[in-house]
């Protein structure tokens, strides 16, 4: 099991937490996600053999926000 932290920008509310929460667990290979907004960040356990930190990406921006 990998980790990885995200920063996004962008997340404003509970409705965003929600959706990178969701984008992201959707993922094959997603364990675990934690999501604080006033930060900016998404804490992500992952196997590194089913996803990528780049799909990871790519899902977080389908919701609407950047990836910094």
């Amino acid at each position: 099991m990998e980790n990885t932290t995200l920063t996004i920008k962008g997340m404003t509310c509970n409705h965003c937490k929600t959706a990178v929460e969701s984008a992201l667990t959707e993922l094959n290979g997603v364990s675990r996600v934690e999501v604080d907004v006033a930060k900016g960040k998404a804490e992500v356990s992952y196997e590194a053999s089913k996803v990528s930190v780049s799909d990871m990406n790519e899902a977080v921006e389908e919701q609407g926000y950047d990836i910094v």
